[in-house]
């Protein structure tokens, strides 16, 4: 009872400064965020999504200038973008957006986005699952299965859920060190495993590299049922895989522990070794599983055949790295709906429901459906705050307009969210794109021009006792 005592109040006295900014003395250096961006983007989902370009029958030169293009778009979203709006606030997105909309309207938005941050937690422990199963020779799901396909399966789940979880409430410090110890070895097995399968495709030295991946791993021909990805889609999907955490601004979260804004460059060694070399080195593991007749890898089995135990360990820690700070994100999303509770708590449970959705593999079989409905969701949401931050000021109008006027429900916030997502839906179904990422740019564009818009109309509309 004295130890469940002492260990409560030691998690009960983790600040994060949810609401309030994070003091000069507590941030970060630049290491700190090179080891926190890598570890969580070297993850065990490059497993998932190298493969995917490999099914969708994308070509040699459209993967490689797809992925050098969009990779440099990210990293500039991350440097020009989210850090110096996170460093200037020092505030996370949740707080930042109550002051902005309003308690109830964000709490829709928190809703939305602990939502979509716990499945995508989910997604990184079912990845992890599967490489603990190979190494104890346990029947693991392949990438289209979408229930439980073992009992084994489902306590290969639970463990790794358990550990994720446990990292996780401890807070800030205690995921970037984790990211910090696990970060440097990933690549090279990433890196190793892409190499040692080559000869197996037919590569006998660099000279004949080229042909035999236009010939046998990225073809230009999707395996039946696929649909065909071009040199576009590999570059917005680079480029906004993760808008939701760039331009979308949830990396705020992250990044308002930063020195300087500048740190967001560290973002480059998430995205050229973890969206470039590491998707490419997965890519080609899926080909040489496919030519040998397994058209249904599953992420651990890819890297086991490839690196035996050292290539299932990549997997499991790719995916603690990048499920730690994902269910971090998740935590902080739920507190700003019930501030009065523990961060800790709300993670704790928060962590549970992750575990749980993860017994579902198809919740990582449809990653790239998942992220591509968040990106269309979360990108007028970053437009309203840097709109809210830097443009507004520029206008003579007011800023964090919930919290100066005592409103719980900006409706200027909300009709500029809510008709750029239609607009940015209906875009796509009216192009007949088979992409979700081609709107999501638009729909940054379109909420920041609706949001200042609509602000001047209706702050004008105000009495001068209230913009004052």
């Amino acid at each position: 009872m004295k130890d469940q005592q002492t260990l409560t109040e030691e998690l009960d006295s983790i600040d994060e400064y949810e609401r309030e900014p994070v003091p000069e003395t507590k941030t970060k250096d630049f290491r700190s965020f090179v080891s926190m961006m890598a570890g969580e983007h070297i993850a065990g989902t490059e497993f998932v999504i190298g493969p995917l370009f490999v099914l969708h029958g994308v070509s040699a030169s459209a993967i490689m200038i797809g992925l050098l293009l969009g990779n440099i778009l990210a990293t500039l979203s991350w440097t020009l973008v989210c850090a110096p709006v996170a460093v200037k606030t020092r505030l996370t997105i949740y707080y930042q957006l109550e002051k902005i909309c309003g308690y109830r309207l964000v709490s829709i938005y928190n809703a939305i986005n602990g939502l979509q941050y716990t499945v995508l937690a989910a997604s990184m422990i079912a990845v992890s699952a599967t490489a603990i199963g190979l190494a104890f020779r346990l029947p693991m799901p392949g990438l289209t299965d979408l229930y439980p396909t073992s009992f084994a399966w489902i306590f290969a789940v639970l463990f790794i859920g358990a550990v994720i979880t446990v990292v996780t409430i401890y807070g800030y410090d205690r995921v970037a060190a984790f990211s910090a110890v696990c970060a440097p070895w990933m690549p090279l097995v990433f890196l190793a495993a892409g190499v040692a399968v080559l000869p197996q495709l037919g590569v006998t030295s660099w000279g004949n590299f080229w042909t035999v991946a236009n010939d046998k791993i990225w073809t230009g021909v999707p395996q039946p049922g696929q649909t065909h990805y071009t040199v576009w889609h590999v570059m917005f999907f680079a480029w906004l895989c993760n808008i939701a955490m760039h331009i979308g601004l949830a990396d705020m979260s992250i990044y308002r522990y930063a020195k300087k804004p500048t740190y967001g460059i560290a973002s480059a060694v998430g995205m050229f070794i973890g969206h470039g070399m590491a998707w490419l080195a997965s890519g080609v593991l899926c080909a040489l599983a496919i030519q040998q007749g397994n058209n249904n890898p599953s992420p651990g089995g890819i890297a086991y055949a490839s690196a035996g135990l050292a290539g299932a360990a990549c997997v499991v820690i790719a995916g603690w790295t990048t499920a730690n700070p994902t269910l971090y994100r998740a935590g902080l999303a739920m507190k700003g709906i019930a501030p009065h509770l523990k961060r800790w708590k709300i993670t704790f449970w928060v962590g549970i429901m992750a575990t749980f959705m993860a017994c579902f593999p198809g919740v990582a079989s449809k990653l790239d459906q998942m992220l591509a409905f968040y990106a269309l969701v979360a990108a007028p949401v970053g437009a309203i705050i840097i709109m809210d931050v830097y443009v507004l000021p520029r206008f003579g109008l007011l800023t964090n307009y919930a919290e100066k006027t005592g409103i719980a429900f900006n409706w200027v916030a909300a009709g500029a969210w809510l008709i750029a997502v239609l607009i940015s839906y209906g875009l796509y179904l009216m192009t007949n794109a088979d992409f979700f990422f081609f709107m999501a740019a638009p729909g940054w564009v379109i909420g920041a021009i609706l949001y200042v818009g609509l602000s001047k109309v209706f702050q004008k509309a105000q009495t001068p006792e209230v913009v004052a």
